[in-house]
Parts: structure tokens; sequence; C-alpha cells
């Protein structure tokens, strides 16, 4: 199922996480995170994406692009599994996997791809 969200959806997760205190910062990260995910081809190698990829590159875009004035990684996490849950998939993992999976971002040892992989393995 290709499940395409769109700015709206992105801010009504940022209200439901982080409340009204923590306003956007840059609304052009959450553009370029809604365009990135909506990407058919990723790599000429992969077929169509799933679930899981679309996850990871909204992951991966929001706490690179940090649209936040704080507290993009808790954002990001919450936006990676509420693209899930909403596209029929679960994951499971405990808190610090999920804080190496960020580390492994911010230090950028991790692409869409990995991150994808990461995020299946949890599955």
């Amino acid at each position: 199922m290709d499940l395409h969200i769109d700015v709206r959806w992105l801010l009504e997760r940022q209200e439901s996480v982080l409340g009204k205190f923590l306003d956007v910062r840059d609304y052009s990260s959450l553009v370029a995170a809604v365009a990135r995910h909506r990407v058919n081809t990723p790599h000429l190698d992969v077929g169509e994406p799933d679930p899981f990829w679309r996850a990871a590159a909204l992951l991966d875009t929001i706490v690179l692009q940090r649209p936040l004035p704080a507290r993009n990684e808790l954002y990001g996490y919450a936006v990676a599994i509420a693209y899930l849950e909403a596209s029929g998939e679960t994951v499971e993992a405990d808190q610090d996997q999920w804080i190496q999976l960020i580390d492994d971002i911010r230090a950028l040892r991790l692409d869409s791809f990995d991150i994808a992989d990461r995020l299946r393995s949890w599955r």
C-alpha cells in the first residue's frame, strides 16, 4: 500500500507529540520530507519502495533537516512510528535501539536504505 502524507499530516503529528508549545522553524524541511517519501524509485536497483523505506526517508529528513527548534529526534521517531502504523506495519524496538538508530543517522553512518533495513529488522 502506498500511503502518501502531506505537510498537514506532519503538523498534526507535531502537535500531538510536542503540543503547540514548539512551533515549526523551517517549513521547507517538512515539504522536503513529504516530497522525499513520495519518490517511487529511490534507487535504480530497488523496486517499489515499501512503507519501511518511506518511514525511513521521513525519519532521516526530519532528524537531519531539523524543522523544529528542538526535539527533532523525538518528532522524527513519532512520525516514523505513526507512518508505519498508518501503513499497517509495526515495529518492536526498545528505547536504546531507537537512540542508537537516531545517533547513527545524526552521525551520517546510515542512508535511507540502511535505516529502512533496521526498521524492517524490528518487525
